[in-house]
């Protein structure tokens, strides 16, 4: 989608609080894959750790970072990862059910066109 649209529409990826740090429990997928990362505990912190993410996961999308505090995250609800479609005014056009299992990339995408449609895809 972000290859299709990203002409007409902004894309973020916002890298929120870790969900599996060391210091808190571990998942063994993380374990055999070497993510492992403490939670951080400077905005220096957490930004090198969502670098590693992106680049680890060869995300495309612009990336944006959560501050400390977890600002984003409590304000959308957002761990442990969901997909938002923000129309131009600020209102939330679409909000996926928590990821990955939740994500469905159909209705998303008729949400975008009708978005679109209306004129709110305007950067």
């Amino acid at each position: 989608m972000y290859r299709l649209y990203k002409d007409r529409v902004a894309f973020f990826v916002v890298y929120i609080q870790e969900a599996h740090p060391v210091d808190l429990w571990q998942m063994p997928v993380n374990l055999r894959e070497g993510v492992l990362f403490a939670s951080p505990r400077s905005a220096l912190e957490r930004s090198a750790v969502a670098l590693a993410c992106v680049r680890n996961l060869d995300i495309q999308l612009p990336a944006l970072v959560d501050s400390l505090d977890n600002r984003a995250e409590r304000a959308y609800t957002a761990w442990p990862d969901r997909i938002y479609l923000i129309g131009r005014g600020g209102r939330v056009a679409f909000k996926s059910e928590p990821g990955p299992f939740g994500f469905r990339v159909r209705d998303l995408e008729q949400s975008l066109e009708s978005l679109i449609r209306a004129g709110g895809n305007r950067r």
